[in-house]
């Protein structure tokens, strides 16, 4: 309490000393054991300037760009040939050459949009220009300009374009434009309509005489660019747009070509670009970097387990090993993991050389006694490689091969384009509908050179596959793609409707902006009846709409480019006739029932995987060859109007009758362990079909 008194009663007598500004400031009072304080305000900061910093803070986002030129180079892109060329005439020629502009009087562009899916390299792209050019170049995020506070988003962005014109001839660019540029009609709080108003009005400022004649240009980039609002893109702000799509195959060996000139390849990378672009339709420059750098990964895997198997383990280190390397390797995890990896070794000798050997200290084992311990322990204490043997180590076709099944495009991975592993060794019979979809969609995928020099061109085509339910239709269209290597957009017609005005259209619209950018792209509507049915009194005015949405896409003034569309429906009747018109559906193909011998060839493809026996084992492959021809007799002569998907459930139904008979039979239990896979007491005979027609 005392304490407390003596401090309260110290603090009141400063409170009653005036203090001089002008004059010396009298040192604060002894406040006993209170501690010493570590800073004092100095009399040449005012208090209200104080109080400001501290209202402040963490309000103001003043961006703080760096104005070095990028050290990013046009050298290290690829596969943007025509976005470059494009950009560098509308950017390099006013910054390097404005007295031209000048003299002319031309006033040069303000504003270069630059809009395409994720991961296609546009802030790259932007980057390498600055980089070429060597001019200022100012980077800003879009998000990063939005604020809290009122009016500090419209600050920070004035401060921003006010500091580019400081440093003209400049390059300003920002990134994720769409963040502070929505659409004014449909924003949803007026900071946002002030925001964009004020973007306008920066952009406006942009002009000649605002500059000194220096040219200052924005550069903008969104993968959103419907989402902008209108008068950002009239000419004097935005006046020119770039596209950049998803890379075709010739763009993606560029951009191979320069991502694997870094790498050491095991072979030319002519050849490892050339198959790695066939086979990654749909990837973008993004997708292509994380393919590297996943086949990175397995060849280093692949190389460390060289190193664990005891490529570096002295004979007497190999001796006090638990349970020998490869029991470390297991031990360890990394056995299973390292063989999920298709690719070899190689012919890499690993083995040390005498310096090595004479160098290499014989570690004590780690306190540990596992396995797993003692593999780290050598690979981490074994001496570094020698040269010899590091020129030995490089990435091989496999690893890419292997790295292909766990990297997906990011098309992908919004879940809208997918790589079918369906082929026409899937499907049985069809051959007449086989070799009309080759010629209409496959051959113009695999080698559209040879309709260029014909001169009819490679435009997507259009397909309708009709006929009775199961006969194949989907399965079709998924071969198609699958032999095409083009992505393929599987759409079922109701799920494009939506209850909102408006919505439905806007659908179908993203599903061809999806598929153009992914072309070559095969998109296939099953049950196209429900999507585009015929039109007349009946049909209320949203159906009509989006009947002519699809209309306008399939032939409008939009080219679809390598679009190929393949619908299915088995009432033909209910479409509206302007779909099959040429240059829409202009290829009717009728999927019929399959006749006795298709449904032989086809329940041949369908038994190909299952275990077959007239016994409990079939141990010789010219006995399954006998069973699988009396199967496919049965399926001719007893099988009259199925289809294919009725043949499909027919060997489903055996083979749970087959089940049936081990389980009841008593051989199998519930709680008990299952039938592993070497295990040929349960397999399917001739009977267990008869049972299932039956």
């Amino acid at each position: 309490m005392s304490l407390n008194r003596s401090m309260q009663s110290s603090w009141n007598t400063q409170r009653k000393t005036r203090i001089d500004l002008n004059g010396d400031v009298p040192s604060p009072p002894t406040i006993p054991n209170a501690p010493t304080p570590t800073a004092v305000n100095t009399p040449d900061e005012p208090p209200a300037q104080k109080r400001k910093s501290r209202t402040t803070h963490g309000s103001s986002k003043r961006v703080k760009a760096s104005h070095e030129p990028p050290t990013t180079r046009l050298s290290d892109l690829g596969g943007v040939t025509n976005a470059v060329e494009k950009l560098l005439e509308l950017v390099a020629l006013p910054v390097c050459h404005p007295e031209v502009y000048l003299h002319t009087g031309v006033q040069p562009p303000r504003g270069v949009l630059l809009h395409g899916p994720p991961g296609c390299g546009k802030t790259m792209l932007a980057n390498a220009i600055a980089g070429e050019l060597g001019v200022p170049f100012i980077s800003v995020s879009a998000p990063s300009i939005v604020s809290g506070m009122s009016g500090e988003s419209e600050k920070t962005l004035r401060d921003t374009f006010d500091e580019a014109k400081k440093n003209a001839p400049c390059l300003l660019f920002i990134d994720e434009i769409d963040a502070i540029t929505p659409k004014r009609e449909s924003a949803q709080r007026e900071m946002e309509r002030r925001i964009v108003a004020q973007f306008l009005t920066c952009m406006d400022d942009l002009a000649w005489e605002h500059t000194e004649h220096k040219p200052v240009i924005v550069i903008g980039a969104t993968n959103r660019p419907d989402s902008l609002d209108p008068a950002l893109r009239r000419a004097g702000r935005f006046d020119h747009e770039i596209s950049m799509g998803v890379p075709d195959e010739s763009g993606r060996q560029q951009i191979l070509n320069t991502l694997l000139n870094k790498l050491r390849l095991a072979g030319p990378t002519e050849e490892y670009t050339a198959a790695l672009a066939r086979a990654t339709p749909g990837y973008v420059g993004a997708d292509l970097a994380s393919l590297t750098s996943a086949a990175g990964v397995i060849a280093v895997k692949r190389i460390f387990k060289g190193l664990l198997s005891g490529a570096f383990i002295t004979s007497d280190e190999a001796a006090e090993a638990p349970q020998g390397s490869q029991s470390a390797i297991q031990a360890a995890g990394l056995d299973n993991t390292l063989e999920q990896t298709d690719p070899p070794v190689g012919d890499i000798e690993m083995t040390p050389s005498d310096e090595q050997q004479e160098a290499a200290p014989v570690s004590d084992p780690a306190p540990s006694t596992t396995s797993t311990s003692y593999a780290l322990t050598t690979l981490l204490s074994s001496t570094p490689l020698t040269p010899e043997q590091l020129s030995k180590l490089t990435i091989s076709l496999p690893d890419f091969l292997a790295a292909l099944e766990t990297t997906q495009p990011s098309a992908t991975r919004e879940g809208f384009t997918t790589r079918p592993d369906v082929s026409w060794a899937d499907i049985g019979a069809l051959r007449g509908i086989r070799e009309e979809l080759e010629m209409a969609v496959v051959w113009p995928i695999r080698r559209p050179e040879l309709f260029s020099d014909l001169g009819v061109g490679t435009g997507g085509r259009g397909v309708l596959l009709w006929g009775p339910p199961g006969c194949g239709k989907t399965l079709l269209a998924k071969a198609v793609a699958g032999e095409s290597g083009a992505n393929f957009i599987s759409v079922k017609g109701p799920e494009l409707l939506n209850k909102y005005v408006g919505e439905s259209e806007r659908a179908v619209r993203q599903v061809f902006t999806r598929a153009r950018a992914s072309a070559p792209c095969v998109v296939f509507f099953d049950e196209l009846d429900a999507l585009v049915p015929r039109r007349d009194d009946s049909l209320s005015e949203s159906s009509a709409r989006v009947v002519n949405t699809l209309l306008t896409e399939l032939d409008g003034l939009t080219s679809r480019g390598a679009v190929y569309v393949v619908g299915a429906t088995n009432r033909p009747d209910m479409l509206d006739p302007a779909m099959c018109r040429p240059g829409r559906l202009d290829k009717l193909l009728y999927v019929d029932l399959p006749s006795p011998s298709e449904r032989g060839e086809i329940m041949r493809t369908l038994i190909r995987g299952v275990r077959l026996g007239s016994t409990p084992s079939v141990s010789l492959d010219s006995e399954r060859d006998i069973i699988v021809s009396r199967i496919a007799q049965l399926a001719m002569d007893k099988c009259d109007g199925y289809s294919g998907a009725d043949l499909a459930a027919l060997v489903r139904e055996a083979a749970v009758g087959a089940l049936r008979s081990v389980i009841l039979s008593g051989e199998l239990t519930k709680d008990g362990p299952g039938a592993s896979q070497g295990d040929n007491r349960i397999s399917v005979t001739l009977h267990n079909f008869e049972q299932a027609l039956s």
